[in-house]
């Protein structure tokens, strides 16, 4: 009719409304033309569905999971590059080129579980299992946190849109919209999905100085598996050499002997502690004594690889290496059995111990201020880590029979304190005499290898690192009576070799001597 605005009628005999806006079509009377109404509507909507997007990730885009033995949480963030980032805390990260944007994908290794743990120390076989199922718990991870960032996604969609536009229709749209984006830019990364990126990572942190973690960590762990198998065949002929050695007619130990079973640099490896458990019981240990090194960065996670110390049920005297941190000796002070010495003295078995711990914390040499390099700064920690326990071994109010320390440098201002300084650090056995000083004592320096064959950098050569330790025998004086170095061969050296030495009794004026009887 002539005068009056057609209008459009639905089914219900209403006027129908803009699918997606919701809003009547007409411009209203006076107001805008209508066009421009509902762009800005749309508009609206789009910019509520992005953002309701991206806070939905923020939100929500998270999930803890179990990865091998860690407990690690895995995060997406929105990203234009992509990729994906393995935090290591405190060693750095490792950045990885895996997949194209616009999320980000970062996987923060947490604390290590202890049940699960232990099980891969007790059986080496499991690592290659568990190396195996980590791959499957990355994936189902990953399937989680897809699944819950898109539930996140559209749920904070929805309860924005409905506060912002209180409109039911606008918030679907905006609820759908956030969906679709989520899911295309998940998709998107999974249709990118670079596998081979691990092969070729960046570093940041300490990591940078780490390369073997992902680049030579297949062939190593290859390695470690025939090492491992090697080794328990191995471990369990020390029991036969004992027998042997013990039939010498060169030295009987007294029924008061005290024997002390002297460990150092373990570097993470789990076949040392099946060594050292087989010799405690075996020798008939009474204390255990390590020069420190027991890991490798000194990270938390790496803390719960003490935890084989109280299954030893003896005495377990520590001092911190270079490679272990406050963290790494109170994880050992806090085992049931164990004795962390740092410039301070202990009485154990009828043995009067002293032990400091290094001055330095140097898992990562090269860029570490006071690293492993002859520098008069270091020369300077070390030595004066020496005379700070020669000081309190002259003070202590027991004579001592024993002082540790870690780096065999540290020993010199020790030399006619005391009859014997034990060591570490430099992964070769060897025994020395201080210099002696008129009207002092003699006192012998003895230096034992890397009872954890140098951890896995024992692999990294053509011959591995083999694992040794050494049994000492005191007498009811509490002196030095003999000693039996245990070595125990890498791949390529199926064999184990024990080694007697006994001490000679010095005559008046000479000093005391060292006769090795070698057994195979």
């Amino acid at each position: 009719m002539d005068g009056q605005r057609d209008e459009q009628h639905d089914d219900t005999g209403g006027r129908a409304d803009d699918p997606v806006t919701g809003a009547d079509p007409s411009p209203p009377v006076g107001g805008r033309p209508g066009p421009l109404r509902r762009t800005g509507v749309i508009l609206a909507v789009l910019a509520v569905g992005l953002a309701g997007a991206v806070l939905g990730v923020l939100a929500g885009g998270h999930v803890d999971t179990d990865i091998g033995p860690f407990r690690a949480n895995l995060a997406l963030t929105p990203a234009s590059a992509g990729g994906t980032t393995v935090d290591v805390p405190p060693l750095g990260a490792l950045l990885l080129d895996s997949h194209d944007g616009p999320v980000h994908l970062t996987v923060r290794l947490g604390a290590l579980d202890q049940s699960r743990t232990e099980a891969l120390l007790d059986d080496p076989a499991s690592i290659s299992r568990a190396s195996q199922s980590a791959v499957e718990d990355v994936r189902t991870g990953v399937m989680r946190l897809g699944l819950r960032t898109l539930a996140s996604t559209v749920l904070v969609t929805l309860v924005l849109a409905g506060l912002i536009f209180r409109n039911v229709r606008r918030t679907a749209w905006a609820g759908g919209l956030a969906l679709l984006v989520t899911a295309g830019s998940l998709g998107a990364a999974a249709a990118t999905l670079r596998p081979q990126a691990i092969e070729e990572p960046r570093y940041e942190g300490l990591l940078v100085n780490a390369p073997a973690i992902v680049g030579d960590a297949r062939r190593i762990a290859n390695d470690y598996t025939k090492y491992a198998e090697q080794l328990q065949r191995l471990v369990g002929n020390v029991s036969q050499l004992y027998t042997t050695v013990s039939a010498l007619p060169v030295y009987e130990p007294a029924p008061g002997t005290t024997r002390v079973l002297h460990v150092s640099d373990m570097h993470l490896n789990p076949t040392g502690w099946q060594l050292i458990r087989t010799v405690v019981e075996q020798f008939g240990i009474d204390v255990v004594i390590d020069t420190g090194d027991i890991t490798d960065w000194g990270s938390e996670p790496e803390a719960s690889f003490v935890g084989s110390i109280g299954l030893l049920k003896k005495p377990y005297i520590f001092i911190r290496g270079n490679h272990d941190s406050g963290k790494t000796a109170a994880a050992v002070a806090r085992q049931p059995n164990a004795i962390v010495l740092n410039n301070s003295t202990t009485t154990v078995a009828g043995l009067t111990i002293a032990g400091i711990g290094d001055p330095r914390f140097t898992p990562d040499k090269n860029t570490s201020p006071a690293g492993s390099g002859l520098t008069q700064q270091v020369a300077d920690q070390v030595i004066g880590a020496g005379e700070q326990l020669a000081t309190t071994v002259r003070r202590a109010p027991r004579p001592v029979n024993i002082a540790l320390v870690h780096d065999p440098a540290s020993a010199g201002p020790l030399a006619g304190t005391c009859p014997l300084v034990l060591a570490g650090h430099t992964h070769a056995r060897q025994i020395s005499k201080l210099p002696e000083a008129p009207g002092q004592q003699p006192t012998t320096l003895m230096v034992e290898g890397s009872t954890g064959g140098a951890g896995l950098r024992g692999l990294e050569g053509e011959k591995p690192t083999p694992l040794s330790m050494s049994v000492l025998y005191f007498d009811q004086d509490k002196m030095l009576q003999a000693y039996d170095d245990i070595t125990v061969g890498g791949t390529g050296q199926a064999q184990v070799n024990l080694e007697r030495h006994v001490v000679q009794t010095p005559t008046a004026g000479a000093p005391a001597s060292v006769t090795p009887t070698p057994t195979r």
